[in-house]
């Protein structure tokens, strides 16, 4: 449903007349600025090195990260479910599951697994409250900050990532960038080229971490306890 909003122009006018000048309705581009160090960060980094760097950062969010090839991609995944204990696994429908060959090969004995299923709703949500395993791939990998972005969408439910006990992102290596600026670039650039981004962005930096006042540190107060990134040598 479109929402409606209301008194636009007259805040719009009221912004204008503290500004000493009229309304402009054209001609508005956004500004260039002159010093743009963000862009400086990790620049001339190789994707190996990118690797390194976010390998690092894992160790600093308390999240264990695994790199394989796309042919030893199911076997990995397989023992970090089994790690996790295995029971219920809810993943994403994403074609990129088939896409690396694992469609159908993550369900074992004792691993059950759902696909998130835009056709019952809210009853995807209750599997992935009861799922020890929460299972997506990365659209975006941020090596700095050791934080993989989530384009949520129909068959790609953010609770996927949140509700379940353990969390397995699988980083394709080609999707790591040096930090939030390009990632944020990326998606100015798609929308600006008329592309739907979807509503929720989630960006996700290992499990749920909480400090009180006196900066004591819990992990896993409001989501994953534990957490695995699975570098994917795709190209």
């Amino acid at each position: 449903m479109n929402g409606t909003i209301h008194n636009r122009d007259a805040f719009l006018s009221t912004i204008s007349t503290s500004l000493g000048r009229p309304v402009r309705k054209e001609g508005v581009v956004r500004p260039s600025w002159k010093h743009q160090p963000q862009w400086k960060v990790l620049k001339d980094a190789t994707q190996d090195e990118l690797v390194e760097v976010l390998k690092k950062q894992c160790a600093h969010i308390h999240t264990d990260i695994v790199k394989t090839g796309v042919a030893g991609l199911p076997d990995t995944l397989k023992k970090v479910i089994d790690g996790y204990g295995g029971g219920q696994v809810i993943t994403w429908d994403d074609p990129r599951f088939e896409e690396f060959g694992l469609k159908g090969e993550m369900a074992s004995d004792g691993v059950d697994v759902h696909v998130w299923d835009p056709t019952i709703g809210k009853g995807n949500i209750a599997v992935a409250e009861r799922s020890n395993v929460g299972i997506t791939f990365s659209d975006q990998t941020l090596a700095e900050s050791g934080t993989v972005v989530l384009f949520s969408g129909a068959g790609k439910g953010r609770s996927v990532s949140l509700l379940p006990a353990t969390y397995i992102a699988i980083i394709p290596k080609s999707s790591i960038v040096p930090r939030f600026t390009q990632a944020a670039h990326d998606i100015h650039n798609r929308v600006a080229d008329g592309e739907k981004i979807p509503s929720c962005i989630n960006f996700i930096s290992g499990p749920s971490n909480s400090a009180d006042i006196e900066m004591n540190l819990v992990v896993g107060v409001h989501g994953p306890i534990k957490a695995t990134y699975i570098v994917v040598e795709d190209k």
